[in-house]
């Protein structure tokens, strides 16, 4: 028989994601912080995020960002400041990760200066071709079979672009990895990985060195363990 997991200074996630802290030089880097995580933005405001203590590790937490839940202020924020950082890379064309990636990538494009923006997606349609997809597995989606599709219609416009691929989060780096899988395996040229959240790092393993030094991200959300003053830096 299972067990409710007692809460570790959690809270509602409501008013969370809705705006952006002034800067704030005595905000604390090192905890413990009780219900949420103040990270820190490249101009030095700050966006607090809220805790999530892990159901299968109850000792361990992680700062969560939901894009599609943010107001527009955040969502807009974050997507210049990932433009700019993506900007001297000098992307000819911004690929969209689903499913949160699809809120920052059009956003991220029309920054840039491009006109649209293209998507992959969970859903295949009956015209794609499952050679363009590739099978994903990650936390927040442990479902078996689930595949990342390309439309085959789109691949015209990737032949011979310099491309960056879009997420909201890059945590473990399964989601990323498959797509960038994909879209070399059909001859893309990815020049950068963009993301608004790096949680962690256990995704530069999963992508190895060389792509690695590919990724940007606006800001730095780190794994988290319990004490009993809230939570710290996960060691």
């Amino acid at each position: 028989m299972s067990h409710p997991v007692a809460a570790h200074f959690t809270e509602p996630t409501t008013d969370y994601w809705q705006s952006i802290r002034p800067a704030e030089p005595q905000v604390s880097t090192e905890g413990p912080w009780r219900h949420g995580y103040p990270a820190r933005l490249p101009d030095g405001r700050v966006l607090v995020l809220p805790i999530r203590q892990l159901a299968s590790e109850p000792q361990h937490a992680v700062a969560s960002l939901l894009v599609n839940q943010a107001s527009m202020e955040v969502v807009d924020t974050l997507a210049q400041s990932l433009a700019e950082r993506l900007r001297p890379l000098a992307p000819e064309c911004v690929i969209g990760l689903p499913t949160l990636g699809l809120t920052l990538a059009p956003l991220v494009a029309r920054a840039l200066g491009h006109s649209r923006y293209l998507p992959m997606g969970y859903s295949r349609k009956f015209w794609y071709d499952e050679a363009l997809s590739a099978p994903v597995h990650s936390i927040t989606s442990p479902v078996p079979g689930k595949r990342i599709y390309l439309d085959p219609h789109l691949l015209p416009l990737l032949h011979g672009k310099r491309l960056a691929l879009v997420d909201d989060a890059l945590s473990t780096g399964t989601t990323m990895l498959a797509a960038w899988d994909l879209i070399e395996a059909i001859g893309g040229q990815v020049v950068a990985c963009g993301v608004a959240m790096l949680q962690g790092r256990r995704w530069a393993d999963r992508l190895g060195p060389e792509r690695t030094t590919k990724v940007v991200g606006v800001f730095d959300s780190p794994l988290l363990q319990a004490v009993p003053e809230g939570w710290v830096l996960r060691t």
